[in-house]
């Protein structure tokens, strides 16, 4: 725990003007990105008497071991890079909110010839029509389902439209009038692309339109005694409403704008967003965080702000915003949002009327999102604090294990020597940190050389990143590394607890590695399978811990975790041995010419077989390389003998025969 008097700036040295600042721990690594609208006044509040702080804040601070600022010009520049500071650092005391599923939306790809209507997921790309977020992706398609009668935009795949290009017939879609067909020239490009362009339109809130048309050319029908073409727009109308139905009218003035409530405790907060467009909400979505820096109502809204609208441009950012508590600069906040409009944005709280109903609606989303979060966490996190306090308990260790690294070693009878490394932080994966080694020190089977080389080559790396920050100094230290930005570095962090799969043999291994690096404050263990018997180094008789200790289920996780990363691993290698072919030991010798040969002979089998001459004929190679390719096929393992299962007869190659 550092004192933050150790790290304070010189008085005078900070600059009273608006900026962004950082505060970084031991290992350099960013825990905290802010923003002032006077860096000098912001910062000094946080070198104050550590009583008069508040906690989540005295932690953050002794936590820190220094800090540093960036001046800018204006509190719009000073919201923006705070943003992006966050979001590049990950720092782990400011809000983040997560969601708690991958939100699907109604997407059309204009971006292509033949704009497709589909449901998409996870990043947003560009020319490409988002409408959402919905629930449900079974929410979405119902909608489409109605709405193709009307606006027969092509919703299959690029394989499945390839194929009906080349069949030269339509899909069942396509037959039953719920596809325009440009697979097979119904329509032209253009015709295609307007019919994709009209379903836009009525999903962006422009339906009045439309059904007016309809209605027209309805009546317009009737008239003529065309029945038939007027039921049929009957329906298309009738299929219109039911689709519009399903998102009701909730304010009568045809409002764009986007609400947005918080619902909080001391300990975490949840956030409610209603996406109205045309008076209809067109979608809904929400996220938690926990509170892990001193924040009001006004500064998660700001949050939240940042987080729903920092990729954002144009239409996707509403012409209103309606929040629950104005930011404390909202000033700033109206005019980043404006800037990524391109448009004027009104960012206000509701007062009166539809709109207030409206955002108390949202507020109590809001609420049982917050609740029904708690009821999911509260025995989780009650769960993984009382693991990590009977795993420090059993292991004799000063304090509860935060980070938490497994190494576990597969191969297969030999061949193919891999370990992996996980990482459990607060008793949950982080997946980022993961790991993957390939043995490089000898070759076979020994799992307990593999697990030293490993471990060893793991807290090198650790060492040499200490030794990069001056936090050690080494013999072979880098002259001219490049200064530390803060971003997350592979092997930087240094684990409280080392596991490895396995019993007494593997737990030596590990801890003489540790000793030879000279490090002595991370400790090792290690989890059998026979009996999940938990060994320690230096101790002849192992650790065993209750069947129903919540410690045990912990580490058993974290093994099992190890395990299965391993094993895909190790399976992945093996593919790609398995799919290696003698042709890519010949020198020079590309995937173009490769796939010339075999194109021009059938088989590696039938290019065994063949002449430097015959060779020679395959357009581009030349007679050296065909030297080469005889050579590396000659040189490389016959292949055992293919055996009839049912007879027992082995198939020769040359011919096809048998022999017994």
């Amino acid at each position: 725990m550092a004192d933050p008097s150790s790290y304070r700036p010189k008085p005078g040295q900070i600059p009273d003007s608006p900026g962004v600042y950082r505060f970084r721990d031991e290992h350099r690594r960013v825990i905290y990105v802010g923003k002032a609208k006077s860096l000098r006044s912001r910062l000094a509040s946080y070198f104050q008497d550590l009583a008069n702080l508040h906690p989540r804040t005295r932690t953050m601070v002794t936590t820190a071991a220094s800090v540093e600022w960036t001046v800018v010009s204006t509190e719009v520049e000073a919201l923006q890079l705070e943003y992006s500071w966050i979001k590049e650092f990950d720092p782990r005391f400011n809000v983040k909110y997560r969601d708690d599923k991958s939100y699907p939306y109604l997407a059309v790809t204009l971006n292509e010839e033949f704009p497709r209507v589909q449901v998409m997921r996870g990043a947003k790309r560009k020319g490409v029509r988002y409408f959402g977020p919905y629930g449900h992706a079974w929410a979405i398609r119902e909608t489409v389902d109605l709405m193709l009668r009307v606006f027969p935009v092509r919703t299959c795949s690029a394989g499945v439209f390839r194929n009906h290009v080349q069949k030269g017939r339509p899909c069942l879609l396509g037959y039953i009038g719920k596809c325009s067909a440009p697979c097979v020239g119904r329509v032209t490009p253009e015709e295609h692309r307007e019919l994709a362009e009209e379903f836009c339109d009525f999903m962006a809130g422009r339906t009045g339109t439309y059904i007016r048309r309809l209605e027209k050319q309805m009546m317009a029908a009737a008239e003529e005694m065309e029945y038939e073409k007027a039921a049929r727009l009957r329906d298309d109308i009738g299929a219109l409403k039911r689709a519009l139905e399903k998102n009701a009218v909730v304010l009568a003035d045809a409002t764009d704008a986007d609400l947005v409530a918080v619902a909080e405790d001391e300990l975490e907060a949840a956030v409610q967003i209603f996406h109205v467009r045309g008076g209809r909400v067109r979608g809904q979505r929400g996220w938690v965080t926990d509170k892990v820096e001193n924040v009001d109502t006004a500064g998660l809204v700001e949050h939240a702000l940042q987080q729903l609208y920092g990729e954002e441009s144009g239409d996707a950012v509403p012409k209103e915003v309606l929040v629950p508590a104005l930011p404390e600069q909202s000033d700033a906040v109206t005019q980043w949002l404006s800037g990524r409009r391109g448009a004027a944005v009104s960012l206000r709280v509701p007062q009166r009327g539809d709109k207030k109903a409206l955002m108390e609606t949202v507020e109590r989303n809001a609420l049982q999102a917050l609740g029904l979060h708690k009821t999911k966490r509260a025995s989780d996190l009650t769960t993984r604090s009382r693991a990590l306090e009977e795993i420090a308990e059993a292991l004799g260790l000063d304090s509860a294990p935060l980070r938490i690294e497994c190494f576990d070693i597969s191969h297969l009878q030999g061949e193919d020597v891999v370990a992996s490394m996980v990482v459990f932080e607060d008793g949950l994966a982080r997946k980022s940190e993961y790991r993957r080694f390939q043995i490089k020190g000898f070759e076979g089977q020994d799992d307990v050389r593999s697990m030293h080389e490993v471990i060893t080559r793991r807290f090198k790396r650790y060492l040499a990143e200490k030794d990069r920050t001056g936090e050690w100094i080494g013999e072979d230290s880098p002259a001219d590394e490049a200064p530390d930005d803060g971003r997350p570095k592979k092997f930087a962090y240094p684990p409280q607890l080392v596991v490895v799969d396995g019993g007494q043999p593997q737990v030596a291994a590990a801890k003489r590695a540790l000793d030879e690096l000279g490090i002595d404050d991370v400790a090792v263990c290690g989890l059998a399978k026979r009996l999940e018997e938990v060994w320690l180094p230096h101790e002849d008789d192992p650790v065993v811990l209750p069947r129903s200790s919540e410690g045990l289920y912990l580490l058993q996780r974290v093994r099992d975790t190890a395990h299965d990363f391993a094993i895909r691993y190790q399976r992945s290698k093996r593919s790609k041995r398995i799919r290696t072919s003698p042709l890519d030991a010949v020198p020079g010798l590309g995937d173009t010419r490769k796939q010339a040969l075999i194109k021009h002979f059938g088989s590696v089998k039938r290019l065994r077989q063949a002449t430097i001459e015959q060779i020679c004929e395959v357009p581009g190679m030349g007679r050296k390389t065909a030297e080469s390719v005889v050579v590396a096929l000659a040189q490389a393992a016959v292949p055992a003998p293919a055996v009839n299962t049912a007879t027992g007869e082995i198939i020769e190659e040359n011919d096809g025969g048998s022999r017994t």
